[in-house]
């Protein structure tokens, strides 16, 4: 066994006589003698040509695969799986896609774990395949650095998915012909990608690089850009860098990381999704972090991005003034942000920004500190008797701060969109949509189709919707998402009934059903748990292993 630590784990694979069939088994595969003495690096892809965030990353991982091996190293690439919100939403398809973050997660342990890799690149570009990635390096714990696949360049007239999916609600209400439907579905996804706003994706690009998890820039950059390539390059060579200094995601993804990535959130205005993953990220790194966190943190930290999609802009459109780094700065300069947090430069967080210069003057894209879009955050975490553990709202004042209404209950996602495209949702509804949870559903399902429609119909300031599902990062209005407990394990969700009133405080953080305890004690001591939608497969057994979504939903926490 040798005492290179930068080899600690091939070297068990590959050293000695015994290893002969390993090394003939390599051998097949490209490997030559000289090969079996360096550091192994696992490159793993999310490449599928099933959606634009993912079709050109099979080429960034061979670009990375370069830079590994050009700085020493010997690389070997590997896919994983991933899946398309955007396809899938608003079908039964989309139970699939929270699932789907703990199967990347659970097949790059599985991989590198087998396989004996030293060190890691992973490469994501997808709301589920970057949290998964993380998990998985964090499971795993061996030098590493993620990679986003950048995003994707405006359709036509400065459009995108989210476009498309508010004009079938246009239609509905007849602003919108089938023509004019047509033209946008025809050109608002132009090539490689992630979807184009600070959506799920582009948030979690951005609170991975908080993090420190990525180099600088890599979640600024464009898809199919020469700088998206030399990010790829580079952080194949970082991670021989790692594996030299002996520095692990545990060294990086420390408490006052998460905390860096939260307060980058919240600048952006990002997606409510960002709550979910980073709350199981820290679970797989062993960091107490709770929804308490991102209460605390957001009471001091401000909106100050105008990026859909509440605001106007897009990502590529932030690219162009110089990405996340300039914000951060800023962040960092206030005192928002914990510049001693170790990155994957081998750097602190205030080294790599020292050199950062401001945005332009005149851009309109970040506001100053003085000036924000809005004081304090926009993700709420909101209890009260209808959310005892919690649940998530994303509201950033353009909403305003209150609603209350009385409730249109709905059990599926499919009959809420029904009834908003028909009329039957009027202006003043509080929509209702549960088991849709983590157990429930199962997988959690977005409700983008619906708040899309209600968007598109013009009811955006006047209908809200709660449900214990979740919400994609393009979707925006009075929403409410993550309740726990949820409906399928008996939280006060199961319980409402239509004309109930229900009210939502996003200034005093509450979701409260106007009924007394006594009132929702006896409706629940008549309350039966519906069977579970699925007996067999990978759904019936995500439904039996995840947690509660004020924990992250994740299917690890055997200790629960």
């Amino acid at each position: 066994m040798t005492q290179d630590k930068s080899r600690q784990y091939s070297s068990q694979v590959v050293d000695g006589p015994t290893k002969a069939p390993a090394r003939a088994m390599l051998r097949a595969v490209g490997f030559e003698d000289a090969d079996f003495n360096k550091p192994q690096v696992g490159i793993a892809s999310t490449w599928s040509n099933l959606t634009p965030c993912n079709m050109h990353i099979d080429g960034l991982a061979v670009e990375a695969g370069r830079g590994a091996d050009a700085a020493g190293g010997k690389s070997i690439i590997f896919n994983t799986i991933t899946i398309s919100d955007g396809i899938a939403n608003g079908t039964i398809g989309m139970k699939y896609s929270l699932v789907s973050r703990e199967v990347i997660a659970d097949s790059i342990e599985t991989v590198a774990g087998c396989e004996g890799f030293d060190g890691l690149v992973a490469i994501g570009g997808c709301d589920k395949n970057m949290p998964g990635c993380l998990i998985g390096l964090a499971r795993l714990n061996r030098p590493s650095v993620f990679v986003y696949g950048g995003t994707i360049a405006p359709g036509a007239n400065h459009t995108d998915i989210i476009s498309v999916f508010e004009a079938v609600g246009a239609h509905a209400k007849g602003d919108k012909s089938l023509i004019e439907v047509k033209q946008i579905e025809d050109t608002a996804i132009p090539g490689p990608g992630a979807c184009g706003g600070m959506y799920t994706a582009n948030t979690m690009a951005s609170a991975i690089e908080a993090m420190g998890m990525s180099l600088p820039g890599s979640s600024a950059q464009n898809a199919t850009s020469d700088g998206k390539l030399q990010d790829c390059h580079e952080a194949g060579a970082a991670v021989l860098n790692l594996l030299v200094r002996d520095i692990k995601p545990s060294d990086i993804m420390t408490q006052a990381a998460f905390e860096n990535a939260i307060t980058v959130v919240i600048a952006l205005g990002g997606s409510t999704n960002a709550v979910l993953h980073l709350l199981a990220m820290a679970h797989a790194i062993d960091v107490e972090l709770s929804l308490d966190d991102f209460v605390r943190i957001g009471k001091r930290v401000p909106v100050l991005a105008d990026l859909r999609p509440s605001g106007h802009y897009m990502m590529s459109e932030l690219v162009a003034i110089g990405g996340i780094l300039p914000l951060m700065k800023t962040l960092l300069e206030a005192g928002l942000l914990h510049g001693d947090c170790l990155t994957v430069t081998g750097k602190t967080l205030a080294e790599n920004l020292g050199l950062v210069s401001p945005y332009p003057a005149g851009q309109q894209i970040i506001r100053p500190l003085d000036n924000p879009i809005k004081a304090d955050s926009h993700l709420r975490v909101l209890y009260g008797n209808l959310a005892p553990e919690g649940s998530v709202a994303k509201i950033t004042g353009k909403e305003g701060l209150t609603f209350s209404g009385p409730a249109r209950v709905f059990g599926s996602e499919e009959e809420t969109l029904e009834r908003i495209l028909d009329g039957t949702v009027k202006a003043g509804d509080v929509l209702v949509i549960r088991y849709e949870g983590p157990k429930g559903g199962p997988g959690m399902r977005e409700m983008l189709s619906p708040t899309s429609a209600i968007m598109g119909k013009g009811l955006g300031q006047d209908v809200a919707l709660i449900t214990d599902g979740r919400f994609s990062g393009g979707s925006h209005g009075f929403v409410v998402g993550h309740i726990t407990p949820e409906a399928q394990q008996g939280g006060p969700l199961a319980i409402v009934e239509d004309g109930d009133i229900i009210t939502i405080d996003a200034e005093q953080n509450k979701l409260e059903v106007q009924l007394s305890d006594t009132d929702i004690a006896a409706r629940l001591a008549k309350w039966q748990a519906p069977p579970p939608r699925y007996r067999r497969g990978v759904l019936a057994k995500y439904a039996h292993t995840v947690n509660s979504a004020s924990k992250g939903a994740v299917t690890d926490a055997l200790d629960d």
